[in-house]
């Protein structure tokens, strides 16, 4: 007898809607439908999201907790920004992360545990090969997940997971270009023959290499817009100016 197929209520039975909700608005700001700096409405986004505003003000308070929306007295909440210098720090906490994560990998490495990373390089390969950008951001971080599930570190695979979402819209945006897939990719391959030959050293300092080639990228990439904007007052009486929005 076939097992019966999982309902929506289901779902809300082992999950609370406010925190469905919070999954809806968390990918909608790392999609980037909803951008650094852009307020928060509640009454579009219950709308949006076929609910009433209670879990969607509830389902903001978390996201407030987790980092992504800050709330700006009198005015609302707004999705915060990441500053360029403090993306730049977070690149730098990912550098221990990872190269962490590639050296517990390689010391517990055997072809079952590889599998995945081995089939989600390929399919990098053919992302890379073919340009297709999102693609290839969706599965670098599959990539990723992978390697710190391998390396059996909960806490430390978490840790690293929301340090993403900070860098989230720049490392879309870094990877638009082949080249910088062409070199992020060649870093996955190394990692990978690192963790195959069960070479601790060399999967620390290729994880090591790999964070800090996309930092590099960043720096050299990194939008040249990122100061803070001035008021508007140039465009006008009629000119609204956003609120300023403190940073990650």
């Amino acid at each position: 007898m076939s097992a019966s197929p999982v309902t929506p209520l289901d779902i809300v039975r082992t999950r609370s809607l406010a925190s469905l909700v919070a999954q809806e608005i968390e990918h909608l700001i790392l999609a980037g439908e909803i951008e650094p700096g852009e307020r928060l409405n509640e009454q579009a986004l219950a709308a949006r999201l076929g609910v009433s505003r209670g879990p969607v003000r509830e389902a903001v308070r978390g996201l407030e907790r987790s980092g992504l929306v800050v709330a700006v007295v009198n005015q609302g909440s707004y999705v915060r920004k990441v500053s360029v210098e403090e993306a730049l720090d977070v690149f730098d906490i990912r550098v221990a992360l990872t190269s962490h994560a590639a050296e517990r990998v390689a010391a517990r490495a055997a072809p079952a545990l590889l599998a995945p990373m081995e089939d989600l390089l390929a399919r990098l390969t053919e992302a890379e090969q073919a340009n297709d950008a999102a693609g290839y951001y969706a599965l670098n971080l599959e990539f990723h997940a992978a390697l710190f599930e391998a390396a059996g570190n909960p806490r430390a695979a978490r840790l690293y997971a929301d340090l993403g979402k900070e860098l989230h819209l720049f490392r879309r945006r870094v990877l638009l270009q082949p080249e910088n897939m062409r070199q992020s990719n060649a870093e996955h391959a190394a990692i990978l023959r690192a963790l195959r030959a069960g070479d601790c050293a060399a999967a620390k300092a290729a994880g090591e290499a790999h964070i800090k080639g996309g930092r590099q990228r960043f720096a050299e990439s990194r939008p040249k817009d990122q100061a803070r904007p001035q008021q508007a007052a140039r465009g006008g009486n009629n000119a609204r100016r956003k609120p300023d929005v403190p940073p990650i």
